[in-house]
């Protein structure tokens, strides 16, 4: 299926549990990835078989979905991509209010985003960086994969979440020790400044991408009860 953001046409999939009006997950995939990345749609199993819909899309610049490389960069333009996921999905579907999001890396910094800004009911991140600044300077200034240095320090690409964490509740956050990539000082930050109720768990050893299959097991074990705790309360 697609829906329009900014005048992009985006692509997505809305998995069904087969229930009437059930709570639904919307993701959103970090940089460069897509709505396939093998934890979106192991969350959209997940979810489908746990009584809740899971819907997963392509960010502008990415997968099936209209635009650019540059469009994939644009971190208030994936806002805005989010954002019109969730509107598109409460405008056409019969689907519970009661809404949850799931992001990784940047995609997880785009929830953040939006939660802050949105009524969101639950939210699931991993490995969220909250500044840009910090993805080049984490590599000893070696822009992020996929990048060149002309699009990484781009003012499309640039963000702050510090002051807007606050706003935020009902947060489930991942990050592995070892994380390379984004700091885990990042999701140390964030616990700090969320509001109540949250959890955090720092994956011993655990790296950016979760590669390690405990880690994967208890990551999707964790974020399912916390979907289901929430969202799938009367």
């Amino acid at each position: 299926m697609s829906f329009s953001s900014d005048g992009f046409r985006l692509s997505g999939t809305l998995h069904l549990p087969g229930i009437h009006q059930p709570p639904v997950v919307v993701g959103s995939h970090g940089l460069l990835s897509s709505g396939s990345s093998p934890k979106q749609i192991e969350m959209a199993r997940q979810c489908s078989a746990n009584g809740m819909a899971f819907f997963r899309f392509d960010h502008r610049g990415c997968g099936q979905s209209q635009g650019g490389k540059a469009d994939a960069t644009d971190f208030n333009g994936r806002c805005r991509d989010l954002q019109s996921a969730i509107n598109f999905l409460r405008n056409k579907y019969d689907l519970n209010p009661r809404t949850g999001m799931f992001g990784s890396s940047l995609g997880g910094a785009v929830c953040l985003s939006v939660a802050a800004a949105t009524r969101i009911h639950a939210l699931v991140t991993v490995a969220a960086p909250l500044d840009s600044n910090s993805l080049i300077d984490s590599a000893q200034g070696v822009v992020p994969a996929g990048l060149s240095a002309d699009m990484a320090l781009s003012p499309r690409f640039r963000f702050d979440l510090s002051d807007s964490l606050y706003a935020i509740s009902n947060l489930l956050i991942f990050h592995g020790e070892n994380d390379l990539v984004v700091p885990v000082s990042h999701a140390l930050k964030l616990f700090e400044k969320a509001g109540h109720p949250k959890k955090l768990v720092i994956q011993e050893n655990g790296d950016h991408i979760m590669s390690l299959l405990v880690h994967q097991q208890s990551f999707m074990q964790e974020s399912l009860l916390w979907f289901s705790a929430i969202l799938k309360t009367k």
